[in-house]
């Protein structure tokens, strides 16, 4: 990752003035959901949209760049932590907004909004799209920057738009106005996602309420929720699943450091106290070459990694 182009004590300066939270050298492990890594060169949480805009021109003026952390549920800090800015909505950044239509409704959130709020408010709407979804951790920020889904659908397929923050300002971007493939989206270069939109539509309430219902129990089952991980490590590869090549080469269970490729599923690795970053990344870089040895498979990482790798 590009350094910043300014001293580490003088990068508060872009912070001055504006309706935002910041400090220096916050630790961003505790924020991911894998529970390892290093810590942000300066950490922002922003309270208007203003202040969005305003930082993301003063960071480009000088050379400074800007990583957007969701939930973290499927981000990998480096051990050296993250340079530049780390910026994070809050969760109650902008209030959700509902708009009626014939066949159903578009609702909005703030990027910073947990998923379940999507899944609730399909439910309490009467609606349904949006199965897939249900049970999945992070932000809605976050889902739409990984295109986030499982074998039953992906958020593409209900997403309407979204709105950017740039240097320039803030802008609506349509679903066809957006690069989305397999596990992820392109926004324009210096984008922030502000806003999601999505259209849920009308048809078969319980089906979908048992849909989610089976979806959730059958997460609890396979993978391993109650300990510290970063989701689904691969892409599956076509025709095939990650987990089962992973675990056909004879990795589940192994263990590096404090990290161990899951004895529940082989496409999750866990942190099992003290793990660092590169004890995650040691495991990825094995069963990469694990499996391209055994199958010529190139397994495509799904878990994003920022920062510094040591």
């Amino acid at each position: 990752m590009k350094a910043s182009s300014i001293p580490s004590r003088r990068l508060g300066r872009l912070a001055l003035g504006l309706a935002v939270e910041a400090s220096e050298h916050e630790p961003l492990g505790p924020k991911t959901s894998i529970r390892a890594g290093g810590a942000a060169e300066l950490w922002v949480r922003p309270r208007s949209v203003d202040a969005v805009v305003s930082l993301l021109r003063r960071a480009a003026e000088e050379g400074v760049p800007v990583h957007v952390l969701g939930g973290g549920a499927n981000t990998l800090v480096g051990d050296g932590g993250v340079p530049g800015v780390t910026l994070k909505l809050p969760a109650d950044f902008l209030h959700e907004e509902r708009e009626p239509l014939e066949d159903g409704c578009r609702v909005s959130f703030g990027a910073g909004a947990a998923i379940v709020r999507l899944v609730n408010a399909m439910r309490a709407l009467g609606l349904v799209g949006a199965e897939f979804l249900a049970g999945i951790p992070g932000t809605l920020g976050g889902a739409l920057a990984m295109n986030a889904g499982t074998k039953h659908g992906e958020c593409q397929e209900v997403l309407d738009a979204v709105e950017l923050a740039t240097a320039e300002g803030v802008g609506w971007v349509s679903r066809s106005g957006l690069d989305i493939r397999y596990r992820h989206t392109t926004l324009p270069e210096g984008a922030v996602a502000l806003r999601v939109r999505f259209r849920l539509r009308q048809g078969d309430v319980r089906a979908s309420a048992a849909a989610m219902e089976a979806d959730l129990g059958y997460r609890k089952r396979t993978q391993p929720l109650s300990q510290p991980n970063c989701g689904s490590v691969f892409q599956n590869p076509q025709g095939e699943y990650a987990g089962r090549l992973i675990e056909a080469v004879g990795l589940k269970g192994h263990t590096l450091g404090a990290a161990r490729i899951s004895e529940l599923h082989a496409n999750w690795i866990v942190n099992l106290g003290e793990a660092t970053a590169r004890d995650v990344a040691g495991l990825i870089t094995l069963a990469q070459a694990r499996v391209y040895e055994a199958r010529g498979i190139r397994l495509v990482p799904e878990v994003k990694r920022v920062g510094v790798f040591t």
